[in-house]
């Protein structure tokens, strides 16, 4: 007889050492953007030790801000922090207010 092992992570999160969700594409593609960018660094001739200086400072930078931005804004925070910053604050009317009172007599005449 077979055992079949059951799934119990089914409809959570992608979650890699504490980091969930976008912040881990976040992590990984800037993770191979820096590594792309050292190596172009080093292909145009610049010094060996400022590429690795420049390479592992930024990914310091990336690490400590990406795992910041997972703890302060949670799984789905940057999403509505993105919505937010697209919903108006105010409502603007410019017409005046005796414009809604008034009838629209126009349209009654033929």
């Amino acid at each position: 007889m077979n055992i079949y092992h059951i799934n119990k992570g089914i409809g959570r999160t992608v979650e890699f050492k504490g980091l969930k969700a976008q912040y881990l594409f976040i992590f990984a593609g800037g993770l191979l953007a820096v590594l792309i960018l050292m190596m172009i660094m080093y292909m145009t001739g610049v010094n060996t030790y400022l590429c690795l200086v420049f390479g592992g400072a930024s990914a310091g930078i990336l690490i400590w801000k990406t795992f910041s931005l997972n703890r302060k804004y949670g799984e789905h925070g940057l999403m509505k922090l993105g919505a937010k910053k697209k919903h108006p604050r105010y409502i603007i009317s410019r017409r005046s207010i005796y414009r809604y009172l008034k009838s629209n007599s126009k349209k009654a005449s033929p």
